[in-house]
């Protein structure tokens, strides 16, 4: 099942037709969630039901015409909706705990003014213990490439095989990219290092890892690319010719932010088309 987060914005659109195509393509149910906030409308000393009723009346529509989206996208795909009272993002967490991914809106109502993406999307990328994909407003056309971050990490594995998933299910190419820089440390110029035995070594880190998911997908293109950059400048360099970049969740923090680790975040800010996030 894929679970998807509506919410009646156009980015909330995006994310119901990318997932629709999605569950076409993996022959999975499809999951409508709309979360009502009604705490602002319950403090005792401001009650207002007929508010209440308002909302629920609105998230009904929002679910209504989500439907109709997915329907129209995908006539084929079974789709359910369901309406929840909770914050957005904690219903959503809930809601996805069994699914095989989350899809929302890369900013949807929620989001906070001037934000690159919105605090909903952030926070179920940063919490949500199954991979979610943060869908731009205007994806463009399929281009046949999946982008994956790849370093030395637990947290690769899993992220590595949601792409070669993607990969099959789309028939797309896999391009692996693994950014690494020399530590600047006292004592150690880049004049004393052997940078071609640094190259090698960083080199080895993306053969090894590719290495199984490429013997049990034998038919999936990938090309690697290996550079001294930073993985979030080659990433979203990439994410420009791809229909979809994947990384993995490196943070540990306590702030939902800081769950997803910087890689994680520059990505889902500056990425030309929509990120999956998957964590270990």
């Amino acid at each position: 099942m894929i679970v998807v987060g509506v919410d009646g914005s156009e980015a909330s659109r995006a994310a119901v037709e990318w997932a629709a195509d999605d569950a076409c393509r993996t022959h999975q149910p499809l999951l409508l969630v709309h979360g009502l906030d009604r705490w602002a409308y319950e403090i005792d000393r401001y009650r207002a039901p007929e508010l209440t009723d308002w909302l629920t009346q609105g998230g009904e529509t929002i679910l209504a015409k989500a439907e109709e989206i997915a329907h129209a996208r995908q006539p084929k795909v079974e789709v359910t909706t369901k309406l929840a009272d909770g914050p957005p993002a904690l219903v959503l967490r809930e809601q996805g705990k069994h699914a095989s991914e989350i899809v929302v809106g890369r900013r949807g109502l929620g989001g906070f003014a001037g934000a690159l993406v919105g605090s909903v999307s952030m926070n179920v990328a940063g919490q949500a213990h199954r991979p979610v994909v943060v869908v731009r407003q205007d994806p463009g056309p399929l281009a046949g490439l999946i982008v994956v971050g790849v370093d030395d990490s637990p947290e690769c594995g899993p992220a590595l095989e949601y792409a070669f998933r993607q990969a099959v299910s789309r028939d797309a190419r896999i391009l692996a990219i693994h950014g690494w820089r020399l530590p600047a440390l006292p004592g150690y110029p880049a004049l004393y290092v052997d940078l071609d035995e640094v190259r090698t070594a960083q080199q080895k880190v993306v053969t090894d890892r590719l290495a199984d998911l490429t013997n049990r997908y034998p038919h999936v293109e990938v090309e690697v690319m290996v550079r001294n950059a930073h993985p979030v400048d080659l990433l979203v360099q990439a994410s420009a010719e791809a229909d979809l970049v994947v990384v993995g969740s490196h943070g540990r923090g306590a702030l939902s932010a800081a769950l997803l680790g910087s890689v994680g975040r520059g990505v889902l800010h500056h990425a030309h088309c929509a990120v999956a996030v998957v964590r270990a």
